[in-house]
């Protein structure tokens, strides 16, 4: 039967992912989205069964990684490596860069189909034991430029095991893996070949060297997960969800140390952007120094809020000094705080940084903080923003946008609390 029930398991998972009220509204709708969702499940079942049938005949799969890799969590230190294929071969570097992910508009349903065809292939391994054949293989690809050629020979079938989660974006079924082949020689480039080889760079240094590089971030987040760089004797694997905030982190960090010895704005600056049943609003405020705060607002029937009846409103902030413990909110602040640095980074000001998101009631599938970085960056590079001059201006502008009043995201914001009601613009012009 080889991957046959797998596929079945999986239709089967893809089918709980629907919340559908009627099914002749799917005789209706056809993938028109009638039900409200911001996908059609049925089609991207459809779409993945479909793919998936590829593997079905042999025990291995035969493709090109994007290149993409996954390490695991649970059970740490002792975690999950594997590396990542579609079961097709040629340019698949879309599979795996959330970078043009927002720019190419792409549907959630289309994004669904390209991240639960990646088949893991990996095995358990300790996260400090770098020196085995398989990790070198598994940074090589990872490391990689663009996407290698690889064989991957399965010991059994993939489970039915489709990681959704709120910092990593979705990614397919998990096999154990006998061996792997490289079909063509991973090509690093020189400056992700310079950190690697250098032995004596720490971490931080090496994210923040390959981020001026114009290396993406999606990528520096892979080579930092699989101890691609740092001295050489305290690199090890990190788990993809822990490496991937640590970055938005190191580089946030390092550049609102440069912000905060910028003049600031000088008028208040509003944001606004729709994606995907997401309203995404920044307030930027003239400040002599730094603050920063992310909420969301999830709708009942949104992905966190699918039983209760009511708006949940949640939120965590800085001041100059910054944060000495996590967000309780989680890997969206510092994906949130990354895009409204390199903004102002861009612009050399400084500001108070408001940040908003209202999640609306078709947005029910995890797909990774990228969605909030992303969206972010965009809306950042290509919308201009509404300029305010009276404080009280705000009130009504948020009214025109946003499902929730605005005195009520004000009441539950530290920060707009805080200034709004005292800030004057004077002494700033």
């Amino acid at each position: 039967m080889c991957l046959v029930n797998s596929i079945n398991s999986l239709s089967r998972i893809l089918h709980e992912m629907v919340r559908l009220a009627d099914p002749a509204l799917c005789l209706k709708c056809r993938g028109r989205r009638f039900c409200g969702l911001t996908y059609c499940p049925l089609l991207v079942r459809a779409r993945v069964t479909l793919t998936m049938s590829k593997v079905v005949s042999r025990p291995y799969l035969d493709g090109s990684s994007p290149p993409s890799v996954f390490i695991g969590w649970v059970n740490y230190p002792k975690v999950i490596a594997a590396i990542a294929s579609p079961p097709i071969k040629g340019d698949t570097s879309h599979y795996d860069k959330p970078e043009d992910w927002i720019k190419g508009n792409l549907r959630i349903d289309e994004l669904l189909t390209l991240r639960l065809t990646l088949v893991r292939g990996g095995n358990e391994v300790i996260i400090n034991n770098l020196n085995n054949k398989f990790i070198e293989v598994l940074q090589e690809v990872a490391l990689s430029e663009r996407p290698v050629d690889v064989e991957l020979i399965l010991r059994k079938p993939p489970k039915p095991r489709i990681e959704f989660d709120e910092i990593i974006p979705p990614i397919g079924p998990l096999a154990p893996l006998d061996n792997v082949r490289l079909g063509s020689n991973p090509y690093f480039g020189r400056y992700v070949d310079k950190v690697f080889y250098d032995a004596d760079m720490n971490a931080r240094e090496a994210v923040i060297y390959l981020y001026r590089s114009g290396i993406e971030v999606s990528r520096i987040t892979r080579i930092f997960s699989v101890g691609g760089v740092g001295i050489s004797r305290y690199r090890k694997l990190v788990p993809t969800r822990w490496s991937i905030t640590a970055v938005d982190k190191i580089l946030s960090d390092e550049l609102i140390t440069r912000i905060k010895d910028y003049p600031p704005i000088d008028k208040i600056l509003f944001f606004t952007y729709r994606m995907h049943d997401n309203l995404f609003m920044a307030i930027l405020i003239p400040s002599n120094t730094w603050w920063f705060e992310w909420m969301e607002a999830w709708f009942p029937g949104s992905t966190w809020n699918r039983f209760s009846s009511e708006v949940v409103i949640e939120g965590d902030c800085e001041g100059p000094q910054g944060r000495t413990t996590y967000p309780d909110i989680g890997g969206c602040y510092y994906a949130s705080r990354l895009a409204v640095a390199e903004y102002l980074y861009r612009i050399k000001r400084k500001a108070i940084a408001v940040l908003l998101r209202e999640i609306y009631e078709g947005f029910n599938v995890a797909i990774g903080v990228w969605f909030v970085r992303e969206s972010l960056r965009h809306m950042f590079l290509t919308t201009k923003p509404i300029v305010l001059y009276e404080l009280e201006d705000l009130v009504k502008i948020m009214e025109k946008h946003a499902r929730i009043n605005p005195r009520v995201w004000i009441r539950r914001s530290l920060i707009l609390r805080k200034f709004l009601n005292t800030m004057s613009l004077t002494k700033f012009k």
